[in-house]
């Protein structure tokens, strides 16, 4: 779980894992090979198999990395510095680029990658239209975002509901059930999604069988073929705690190239490319200086 709420001055709150132990506290050894396993399937089912490249925001430590071979650079994103860290150690720097960030100010230039995945981010979000937009932004057309989100309409919420002992789970607004924690309608996301310039495709319901009494009598194996079966004739009701949804920009008639790697870069703050040195990252604009820490450009 995240240390911290971080509130920026100019924008949104952030739920901040800078220094956390979420890798080993939440997936390492913690019983959810399951739920890694069904998100995996889903991603591969969902992800276009080969791009220039690729960005994967709220990376993490980089525990989906190895799902994109197929694409020739990866750019990992993330708010926490010391998640990255561990990726970095992990993977090198060969296809990857590493960026400390928030979502709500991508510094990255308009149309940087052809596909862009966000999984166990978007409920941490007060502010997805503002975040949607950026995503947009940033893929060029003909592109495709692959979203994961936490399902307010999966059956334990109905049955909650039923009972009487939770909210509606067909009210589309988004429910925060902690501070910076939501779930979400899909039909609300959906929308959203369109407003952003993104028209929603596939959809999965992904993780049906999350349930500790299910995962301590039935091998790992198993729930994820059973799994694989159910997310594709489930989606339309979706009623798991997790809706994986594949969305297109539309193609805009002949796609431009992607900018370089030594193009990628913008300022945060105006959205003018920056120019790199081994020390920083310089904004001829405004003046901004962004460091270049251990590898991993840092704009926060």
């Amino acid at each position: 779980m995240p240390d911290d709420t971080f509130q920026p001055s100019d924008g949104p709150p952030i739920c901040d894992y800078e220094n956390s132990t979420y890798r080993t506290d939440f997936w390492e050894g913690r019983g959810r090979e399951y739920e890694d396993a069904a998100e995996r399937l889903a991603i591969r089912r969902l992800l276009p198999p080969r791009g220039g490249r690729v960005l994967d925001i709220g990376a993490g430590f980089g525990r989906l990395a190895d799902l994109y071979a197929g694409y020739d650079e990866v750019v990992l994103l993330d708010y926490s510095r010391s998640q990255l860290e561990y990726a970095r150690e992990r993977l090198g720097d060969a296809r990857y680029v590493y960026v400390a960030a928030d979502i709500y100010h991508l510094p990255l230039v308009d149309a940087a990658v052809d596909t862009t995945v966000m999984v166990r981010v978007l409920h941490h979000l007060a502010e997805v239209p503002l975040a949607f937009g950026q995503i947009a932004r940033v893929i060029r057309g003909g592109g495709t975002f692959l979203l994961e989100f936490a399902n307010k309409r999966h059956l334990k919420n109905l049955l909650r509901y039923a009972l009487r002992r939770g909210p509606n789970p067909f009210d589309r607004q988004p429910y925060e059930f902690a501070p910076l924690h939501f779930d979400f309608h899909p039909a609300w996301v959906a929308e959203r999604l369109r407003e952003a310039g993104m028209a929603p495709g596939e959809r999965l319901s992904v993780s049906l069988l999350r349930h500790e009494f299910l995962k301590r009598r039935l091998p790992t194996d198993l729930l994820v073929r059973l799994d694989g079966v159910l997310q594709r004739p489930t989606a339309p009701l979706a009623p798991a705690p997790s809706v994986f949804v594949r969305s297109a920009l539309p193609a805009g008639g002949e796609a431009a190239a992607l900018p370089p790697r030594e193009a990628l870069l913008a300022c945060p703050r105006c959205g003018v490319a920056l120019e790199s040195s081994p020390e920083a990252d310089l904004c001829p604009a405004c003046g901004g200086r962004w460091p270049l820490v251990n590898g991993i450009h840092v704009f926060k």
